[in-house]
């Protein structure tokens, strides 16, 4: 989630220069098991999906309820010019609810006999080395950038498997380049379930000061597409606890033929452009985005480069509003309930409306999406960062051409509890 130029990483590296580099991350390298770390992390995860008015004999609803475990521990680096450790990951999540009407909603692969499985787990590592601030890793990762990013919105995250290198030799200026081969979907515990063949990347991130950064990334899926992305994001501080933000993503995407289907190249271009009216406990969001190009009523299209890699303004719980042609608006509204004495507490509703999409069936395709969060992050105690949400979301759309169904009612309870073990 290009028309932005390729001077923008010239400028960055140029500006980053001028900078003195920063102290060499590997110089304070204390010892492999001596900088080491252990994590849990436990999501407890409701997810209600119902279909409004989906045509008879069809289902009508999945829910299912889930528990995920996700152990991570990571190795700190030998010390020397160049260092080395390693990576290591186990997930494991466990069915509590579930029946073959209900069955289908990302938290858990679903057996031939539409059954949804007990258990399902996953595990695996990380080789990596650093050469002063500079980090290669080989193995099954966890990856977010804005053309390669693992989705992570059910109950165990997509995992990647490749060469990932980042660099951060001068302050203010992060550099990413990867190499992989296979994604592996939120729901399965194989080593490739997506269908990625191979898939390149190389970008980066300069923060010119704290209100002003700048990225561009240009990735290749083999057989696929070729994306270029860019993001300018600027914050204009104002008196009394006000400020005004300026975020701008856009993508560029040229498909190849053989991913259309169509026997031609095809290209889109997407982009969004939010600004952000924060004053005290309150913020206040205004977003536009408008997608162009496309096949077969596809615009932006991604998944095969990670199911996170949809980095706009509109991409939001239930929709991404990235048909073909589509504009779209939102209004955005958020509230910090510490300011009326619910320290820990936030709320957030949204509104979003588009149209003009073309899906195949029609070129006049709207939707409208509706969504309200409320979360609760225990402050402090013993189950500190202990959080709960609530999401509900509101989807409907015209001719019933987004999703298989017009009208959409989604809530999500959401719990979530990292501990730290090392």
């Amino acid at each position: 989630m290009h028309v932005m130029k390729l001077s923008a990483i010239a400028l960055a590296v140029t500006a980053g220069a001028s900078q003195l580099a920063m102290a060499s991350a590997q110089s304070e390298a204390k010892g492999l098991m001596e900088d080491s770390s252990l994590d849990l992390f436990n999501r407890n995860l409701y997810f209600n999906r119902d279909f409004q008015n989906n045509a008879p004999g069809t289902q009508s609803k999945v829910e299912e309820w889930a528990h995920g475990f996700t152990a991570t521990f990571e190795s700190g680096f030998t010390q020397g010019p160049v260092g080395f450790g390693f990576d290591a990951y186990g997930m494991i999540g466990l069915k509590l609810d579930s029946s073959p009407s209900r069955a289908g909603t990302g938290l858990l692969p679903v057996g031939s006999d539409g059954y949804a499985e007990d258990e399902y787990a996953e595990a695996g590592g990380v080789v990596k080395a650093r050469v002063s601030s500079s980090v290669l890793k080989y193995g099954q990762q966890i990856v977010g950038v804005p053309v390669f990013a693992t989705d992570d919105s059910r109950l165990l995250p997509e995992t990647a498997t490749g060469f990932m290198l980042t660099s951060n030799e001068l302050e203010g200026l992060e550099l990413n380049a990867g190499h992989f081969t296979a994604l592996n979907a939120q729901a399965q515990t194989g080593h490739d379930s997506v269908g990625l063949k191979r898939l390149d990347f190389v970008g980066g991130t300069y923060a010119v000061d704290d209100n002003f950064s700048l990225s561009l990334y240009y990735s290749d899926a083999h057989d696929a597409f070729q994306k270029v992305y860019g993001n300018l994001n600027y914050t204009v501080p104002l008196v009394n606890e006000q400020s005004l933000n300026f975020d701008f993503n856009i993508y560029r995407t040229d498909y190849e033929a053989e991913y259309t289907g169509t026997g031609d190249d095809e290209g889109n271009t997407i982009w969004s452009l939010a600004a952000t009216y924060s004053l005290g406990a309150h913020s206040f969001m205004l977003a536009y985005q408008k997608s162009i190009g496309g096949f077969d009523g596809i615009g932006y299209d991604y998944g095969i480069d990670g199911g996170g890699t949809v980095y706009l303004a509109n991409s939001v719980q239930r929709s991404d509003f990235n048909a073909q042609d589509e504009k779209s608006w939102q209004a955005r509204y958020d509230l910090d309930l510490a300011a009326v004495g619910l320290n820990g507490f936030k709320f957030m509703t949204r509104y979003i409306y588009g149209d003009d999409a073309d899906v195949g069936t029609t070129d006049n395709g709207k939707e409208w999406e509706r969504d309200i969060e409320l979360r609760y992050v225990v402050p402090e105690g013993p189950a500190k960062d202990l959080s709960l949400r609530l999401r509900q979301a509101t989807y409907r759309s015209s001719d019933g051409v987004y999703y298989g169904s017009p009208s959409i009612d989604e809530v999500r309870v959401i719990i979530e509890y990292p501990l730290s073990i090392l």
